[in-house]
């Protein structure tokens, strides 16, 4: 072999030798360095590092928050109401040596169903104490970050911090909604027929109200009507006692006309009188008869 190609191979040798021994981390990347599969030492700031070519491995990790979408999950709230509940994480690697530990070379592929049997288990643990109306309502913020914190204790024996958990959604199985919109459109009724008979209530209160108003004005009115009238026939009578004494003979004479009138003015009328009754007296002549 020629001395030129024995210098080019040891050249190419070299090379190959040189890149191998060097790597690169990312700022965002964690990295392991193994020794025929232990652990030696963790690398989290970026840079160039330098290692021995086959005896050294070099694991490296995602160093940014990573997603977790889980599947829909079936969960029984305090008060016997199931509920579909749809929830994702997001969460990064905190400790890469003992998340090595803990899923070993499976990485992020054999972490993500773990993380998920945690989040479905606090899921379970935390909703399961609570009324389905507060899972359904803005009140859960609360129960998301109680998840979190017990989902984040739940983790770190992964290595793993859980940074976040939302639940995006939380509905009733399909096959017990019908159930659900016929008790809310019951409630909706019991609710209406409700307001329609408080308004019925307040009606008739308005109509007593009104009617005893009525009552107290007319009662009122007539007693104001009795007054005058009354105020009145004390005025004529006091007239008629005036002309009365002005001149007695008139006066008895105006009354007798008055009651000749109302005795004589019928088509039919019949009296059963003496003749010499004092009724008669203004029809007798001079002479008395």
């Amino acid at each position: 072999m020629k001395r030129s190609q024995i210098g080019l191979f040891v050249l190419a040798a070299l090379i190959f030798g040189a890149v191998q021994s060097v790597y690169i981390v990312d700022e965002r990347q964690k990295a392991l360095r193994l020794w025929f599969g232990e652990v030696q030492a963790e690398i989290s700031d970026p840079g160039l590092y330098f290692k021995i070519p086959v005896l050294h491995e070099i694991v490296k990790y995602d160093d940014r928050i990573l997603p977790l979408d889980t599947r829909k999950l079936e969960v029984t709230p305090a008060d016997g109401r199931r509920l579909e509940v749809d929830a994702f994480a997001r969460w990064r690697i905190a400790d890469a040596k003992q998340f090595r530990r803990a899923v070993g070379a499976s990485s992020i592929a054999g972490a993500a169903p773990r993380l998920e049997r945690i989040l479905n288990a606090e899921l379970r643990e935390v909703l399961g104490k609570v009324n389905s109306g507060v899972v359904l309502s803005a009140d859960r913020v609360v129960l998301m970050n109680q998840i979190r914190d017990q989902a984040r204790v739940q983790a770190l024996s992964l290595g793993v911090d859980i940074v976040d958990v939302r639940i995006k959604s939380a509905d009733l199985p399909q096959q017990n909604l019908e159930a659900t919109f016929e008790r809310m459109r019951a409630e909706r009724q019991r609710l209406a027929a409700d307001e329609i008979a408080r308004g019925n209530e307040a009606a008739q209160r308005l109509r007593a109200t009104a009617d005893r108003t009525v009552v107290e004005t007319v009662s009122e009115a007539r007693k104001q009507a009795q007054i005058i009238r009354g105020e009145a026939d004390a005025r004529r009578n006091g007239i008629l006692a005036d002309a009365l004494g002005r001149d007695p003979e008139f006066y008895a004479f105006f009354r007798s006309l008055e009651a000749y009138e109302n005795a004589l003015g019928g088509s039919n009328s019949s009296l059963v009188i003496t003749p010499d009754s004092e009724f008669f007296d203004y029809l007798k002549s001079d002479t008395g008869r």
